[in-house]
């Protein structure tokens, strides 16, 4: 009789728990043939003995055995080997049992008298389970571990405090706002409360709310149901349904439609929506993290947001500010992408002149941290030395701080005035092309577009060009 058998696992290790010693033969024979460590227990007592004092990759288990039966073996696996996969062993007339045993946790079942053929692929199946499973586990780690404090970049006072803030409120259901300019890192600070919290374990998912027409972004908020609309050819779930149990980002909340900023409301309120074409609710669990790069107070003063909204969402306001206002952070930040961009690209750039610093340090960055990272990530690609000087970087950055048209922003002067201003005379460098404008200021192209209209300069760049 063979009661053990060892041999260098190709697969996995797995033990096969069955008072049938012809059962514990067949499998013991087979299953090592296939290439798995294969271990034998005859009662669920000796099984137990094992699953103290080894690790096994599969449970391989009778459901009817004297004693300590398959499913009391299976609640006691759970706790001793929480990542071993159970895949109980039926007669027919027991199946019942199975489904009952896969409730409580097991993998699967198979019916006695399966073949060797038959097994294998049930166990390959589990073992590819347990492999999606660990490596999302490693992923998320490394997730975890990118946004931790110490990892982003940002040595001044101002993000310092920030830091502290994001520390405090991680881990409670409070709404945050995060404010400040397009490029300086609002959805990084999102993603540092997420994984810094109890959710972390749950998804992260963000819905930029300017890139989405109009008429769409009801249902990507909120999904829909077949037939609901021309083009809903099958039921979808929306994004508050895919973040049930984690941190939905509302990216630029500014941008929805006060149709959308009642249903948003009612939302939060209630903590239920419905379906687009659907009158059934549906409750979910989710933190909401908003970002803005506009005034919400100004556009309520404009009767473009509603006030209500706006203290649902403010709850934690958290303001980042602009790359000019903590310059010294520029130094670590260039290093960083240096590094980063070396690696992804293949390239080993040494390190940055003196004089390049002395350029940053005298720019306005009106695209903020992320005009930096763009003109870093372009340099190590284009490079011809091993050290970044100023002729690897475009001629507008060695203008410093771009010269309005009519010359500097006077005291009494309006955001939007100033702003106004930036734009114009951001178009008008760059030849009124709106895809490099908005590039460099950091906003998205509807954004630009939709400030153009709103100042009036639609029609001065058309006459310009």
């Amino acid at each position: 009789m063979v009661e053990e058998s060892r041999i260098t696992s190709k697969l996995g290790k797995i033990l096969v728990v069955d008072d049938d010693s012809l059962v514990r033969d067949f499998l013991s024979e087979a299953l090592s043939r296939i290439g798995f460590w294969v271990d034998l227990a005859s009662t669920g007592e000796e099984a137990l003995e094992k699953i103290k004092k080894e690790d096994y990759d599969i449970i391989l288990s009778d459901i009817r055995m004297p004693n300590m039966d398959g499913m009391e073996l299976l609640k006691i696996v759970k706790d001793y080997l929480p990542d071993a996969k159970v895949i109980m062993m039926t007669a027919y007339g027991t199946v019942q049992n199975a489904v009952d045993a896969m409730k409580l946790g097991a993998f699967d079942y198979v019916m006695k008298g399966f073949s060797p053929d038959e097994i294998e692929l049930v166990l390959k199946r589990a073992l590819d389970h347990k492999q999606l499973i660990w490596e999302n586990k490693l992923l998320r780690s490394e997730v975890i571990e990118k946004y931790r404090f110490e990892n982003i970049v940002g040595k001044s006072p101002q993000m310092q405090k920030i830091f502290e803030l994001v520390e405090g409120v991680a881990d409670t259901k409070a709404t945050v706002l995060i404010t400040g300019e397009s490029g300086t890192g609002k959805e990084l600070i999102a993603k540092a409360i997420h994984y810094h919290s109890s959710r972390r374990e749950g998804p992260f998912i963000r819905i930029n709310c300017a890139a989405i027409p109009e008429g769409l972004v009801e249902s990507e908020l909120f999904g829909h149901e077949k037939g609901s609309f021309t083009g809903a050819i099958r039921q979808s779930q929306g994004r508050f349904e895919l973040a049930d149990r984690g941190t939905l980002l509302l990216d630029e909340i500014s941008e929805i439609s006060p149709h959308l900023q009642a249903k948003l409301l009612r939302v939060l309120q209630e903590r239920e929506f419905e379906r687009v074409g659907s009158g059934i609710p549906i409750q979910v669990d989710v933190r909401i993290i908003t970002t803005s790069n506009r005034d919400l107070k100004e556009l309520i003063e404009k009767g473009k947001f509603r006030e209500d909204l706006f203290y649902r969402l403010n709850v934690v306001p958290i303001h980042i500010p602009s790359l000019k206002e903590r310059k010294e952070d520029i130094p670590a930040l260039a290093q960083y992408f240096l590094r980063k961009y070396n690696e992804e690209n293949n390239r080993r750039i040494e390190s940055i002149s003196q004089k390049v610093y002395e350029m940053f340090m005298e720019y306005s960055w009106p695209g903020n941290v992320r005009e930096l990272e763009n003109y870093i990530e372009r340099a190590v690609v284009t490079a011809k030395g091993k050290i970044l000087t100023p002729r690897d970087f475009p001629k507008e950055l060695s203008f410093g701080k771009i010269k309005l048209p009519s010359g500097e922003i006077e005291i009494g002067s309006t955001i939007s005035e100033a702003e106004r201003k930036l734009i114009l005379k951001t178009l008008t460098v760059h030849g009124g092309n709106r895809t490099k404008t908005a590039d460099i200021l950091g906003i998205s192209t509807r954004t630009l577009r939709n400030k153009l209209h709103e100042y009036g300069l639609s029609d001065a760049i058309k006459d310009q060009n």
